[in-house]
């Protein structure tokens, strides 16, 4: 009799194919995954980022890469030979069911991973790159490490960020206590979020505003109350059209690097609104670099994996 042997890579390609698609709200769109060995799929909870890959005319998810070195396999490849892949956050995982579900943004076709989000139906697939039952540890895919006491959070987003916020939401203790600043394309797409007893929550759309206007305005309006006796440091600047806007403070274990702070602030969404935040509650409020996360998802006019 032969035995097929186990899969424990920490990480791996999972296939997964739509089993059904939601439309949230106007701008977020639910789908549901399955695949014979989804069950392996781990929940490591928060802001688990994975990787979505995405077929197009010219590139299959057979041309994918797999293995350790899938990433350097995969830049070798002919340019239109390349599946593109976007990153995503996972917002449920249902094991029992052989069941994910990922809540992307449908806002019109701007490229490949837009043009699959409005066209896609049940039984396509994708494959998606994710942290197994296997892994051991702390998971590199989660950006958001608190301090163990911790007396108030910051999340802000755009709605790139908003499936993280959404987790995290739902995962965080009923005690926690803090703000939610969240913009989104359409003022109906505030209804997103689930609520919090603990947390306050400013979303606004940008239907009559400019971008990141909502972001900057509330951050400014509501940092200094949830941080009133901060001492404000320098901070380097990047260069957010040559390098990554991404730190996020942890120990040499990967655990948080305090052990208790009076705010910890998570940040992500567009780099150049990442940047501006950034600086303003270390710089102008003084809330401890090491108690602030910041993740530039994407770049205006820049696809991800260019």
């Amino acid at each position: 009799m032969t035995m097929t042997a186990v899969d424990t890579r920490p990480n791996r390609f999972f296939r997964g194919r739509v089993v059904r698609i939601q439309d949230l709200t106007p701008s977020f769109r639910r789908f549901t995954f399955t695949s014979d060995d989804m069950d392996e799929y781990a929940d490591t909870g928060f802001d688990q980022r994975v990787k979505v890959v995405f077929p197009t005319p010219t590139a299959t998810l057979d041309a994918m890469p797999d293995g350790e070195d899938w990433y350097v396999r995969w830049r070798e490849l002919p340019a239109a030979s390349r599946p593109p892949f976007r990153t995503y956050t996972t917002r449920a995982v249902r094991p029992e069911a052989r069941e994910v579900d990922i809540d992307m943004v449908a806002h019109g076709v701007q490229g490949p991973a837009s043009a699959w989000i409005e066209s896609a139906r049940v039984g396509d697939e994708v494959m998606i790159f994710a942290p197994t039952v296997h892994h051991e540890g702390v998971s590199l895919g989660i950006d958001f490490v608190p301090p163990a006491r911790t007396e108030q959070y910051l999340l802000v987003g755009d709605e790139t960020a908003a499936p993280a916020i959404a987790v995290m939401l739902e995962q965080l203790p009923r005690e926690a206590t803090g703000v939610v600043v969240l913009e989104v394309p359409d003022e109906r797409d505030c209804a997103y979020l689930p609520t919090h007893p603990g947390f306050r929550i400013y979303a606004a759309g940008r239907d009559s505003g400019a971008r990141h206007e909502h972001l900057l305005r509330a951050v400014e309006a509501h940092a200094e109350v949830l941080c009133p006796n901060g001492r404000g440091a320098e901070v380097e600047e990047i260069d957010i059209d040559a390098g990554l806007l991404w730190e996020v403070p942890r120990t040499a274990k990967g655990g948080a690097a305090l052990k208790s702070a009076p705010l910890y602030a998570w940040i992500a969404g567009e780099a150049s609104a990442v940047k501006q935040l950034r600086r303003h509650l270390v710089q102008q409020v003084g809330v401890d670099r090491r108690a602030v996360a910041f993740m530039g998802y994407w770049r205006l006019g820049r696809a991800e994996n260019e």
